[in-house]
């Protein structure tokens, strides 16, 4: 009997501790998660991916240390607006568009489409953007009757009205930011309104900038708008919402896009000769303090225990680059060949970091495939949202490979673009570049090619790369593999006609 008592008392009390595990398990805070989005910054900025980078990055250099750095990480385009829709949406951009949002586009979303802010909210979450928007507003819906539809006065807005299709019509609680740090109107936007209404209509433009042109759009802004002012003003409100959450149960998603690297160089007088790479190399700096601003008041808040943080960028740096490899000896897209726009690696092997504690592993390097456009379907299965058919049709699901439930990292395949006329797709360790040349607008020089051993053009109507034997895109095998390049143009060719590659779709 006392036997058979001590039996039923162990039986209880591990049904007790299931139990007991199992509302634990319930209980569990969902994690915060940040993205930090850089703009125009190269692979090879970063120090932690480049022992030769002249641009210190303590900040993201220990957030690499401390969470997981992906050596093959992707944006979906060479430039910025179609980067940022497939993040958001977890679908290539190619399968709507390839440009960037001009000054007065309006929104690039389809109605009613499921973007990642829109879906954490739907699972409780708080969501925030802080910083460059870039992806459409609809400005006209505020346009005075009778004004010229290409008239950009700033006397031709009611700034006074709400603005639709900007991010709190896309998912988002909370914005604050001035849409492109280019583009005008040069004000700040808080939700769906302008802090301040645009009293002048720029045409030319005083900025003394650091290094390279302003390139800033003609039209409304501030008179009293300081470029300088851009960043270090993002940075603040970033910090103070990240402090606004202290304490609150309720998870948050903070989407921080920077303006910077970016033209216009404007890094702070305070960084200046922080590098060895010129004012863009003081800019990157700059960038870095910034993401080192909001890790910090994570730690301060007690809240880095419970936040996934990802750091990217949109694209590969600009074009620029080349100028200052051959001033500064600096090459911000290596090790790779290209730059932003291209269809070569630079212009889209971006900077990839995942810190997702529980997950990921302390110092972790991974030379797994991955691109921005997974984030979706990965969050999806994190706070268990059953993605429908119509979302993130591109999107792979990273969790169960960061658990260690599976060995495989789940992509293999990948295609890239940024125009309509080249496409090049990865398949394992071979890349095909569907096309003539992978470069888009501005080629090295014989020089650059003679420093890099790039050999001159082949005037093949195809290349092929075996990137594993040749990540820098020096050697154009596809003269002697006609089989694989046949192949991959099939496969190229599936994935554009079937108009998804996520596999649950499959």
């Amino acid at each position: 009997m006392a036997t058979m008592k001590h039996t039923f008392a162990l039986l209880a009390a591990l049904v007790l501790a299931s139990l007991t595990a199992l509302t634990a398990a319930e209980v569990q805070p969902k994690p915060n998660i940040i993205i930090l989005y850089a703009d125009d910054m190269g692979y090879g900025d970063l120090g932690v991916n480049n022992p030769a980078s002249k641009i210190p990055t303590p900040h993201l250099d220990r957030l690499a240390v401390e969470g997981l750095r992906f050596t093959d990480g992707h944006s979906s385009s060479g430039i910025c607006t179609p980067s940022r829709y497939a993040l958001l949406t977890g679908r290539h951009h190619w399968r709507d568009f390839h440009n960037i949002a001009g000054a007065y586009d309006g929104p690039v979303f389809k109605p009613g489409q499921l973007t990642l802010p829109a879906m954490l909210r739907q699972q409780g979450y708080a969501t925030a953007c802080i910083g460059k928007w870039h992806l459409g507003m609809d400005w006209d819906a505020i346009r005075k009757p009778g004004t010229p539809k290409k008239s950009i006065q700033h006397t031709d807005f009611d700034w006074t009205k709400k603005f639709p299709g900007g991010p709190v019509d896309y998912g988002f609680d909370y914005y604050f930011g001035d849409n492109v740090i280019n583009f005008p109107p040069y004000a700040w936007i808080e939700n769906d309104r302008l802090v301040a209404a645009p009293d002048v209509t720029f045409t030319k433009f005083t900025l003394q900038t650091k290094e390279g042109a302003p390139e800033c759009r003609p039209g409304p802004g501030r008179s009293d708008w300081d470029f300088y002012q851009n960043l270090p003003t993002l940075t603040r409100k970033g910090v103070d919402y990240i402090r606004s959450r202290k304490g609150k149960e309720q998870p948050f998603f903070l989407y921080f896009p920077m303006p910077s690297p970016h033209a216009p160089i404007v890094p702070a007088d305070a960084f200046d000769g922080k590098s060895k790479a010129g004012a863009y190399g003081d800019y990157v700096v700059q960038t870095d303090d910034a993401c080192g601003q909001l890790l910090a008041a994570l730690r301060e808040c007690g809240m880095e225990s419970n936040t996934i943080v990802v750091f990217s960028a949109d694209n590969g740096p600009e074009y620029y680059a080349y100028a200052r490899d051959e001033k500064y000896d600096h090459w911000s897209a290596a090790p790779f060949r290209g730059l932003k726009r291209d269809l070569y690696e630079g212009g889209h092997h971006v900077p990839f970091v995942i810190k997702w504690p529980g997950l990921t592993k302390s110092g972790a390097v991974t030379d797994a495939l991955i691109s921005q456009v997974d984030l979706m379907a990965t969050f999806a299965a994190l706070v268990k949202f059953d993605l429908p058919r119509n979302a993130a049709e591109d999107s792979f699901n990273f969790q169960p490979w960061l658990k260690g439930e599976t060995q495989t990292p789940p992509r293999t395949t990948m295609v890239h673009n940024t125009n309509p006329k080249g496409y090049a797709i990865r398949d394992g360790d071979w890349l095909l570049v569907d096309a003539k040349s992978g470069y888009a607008s501005h080629k090295p020089s014989p020089v650059w090619n003679q420093k890099h051993h790039q050999a001159p053009d082949d005037d093949l109507p195809v290349e092929l790369y075996n990137l594993k034997e040749d990540i820098g895109q020096r050697r154009n095998l596809a003269a002697g593999h006609p089989e694989k390049v046949a192949q991959l143009q099939a496969l190229l060719k599936k994935i554009r006609d079937q108009g998804h590659s996520a596999p649950r779709l499959n």
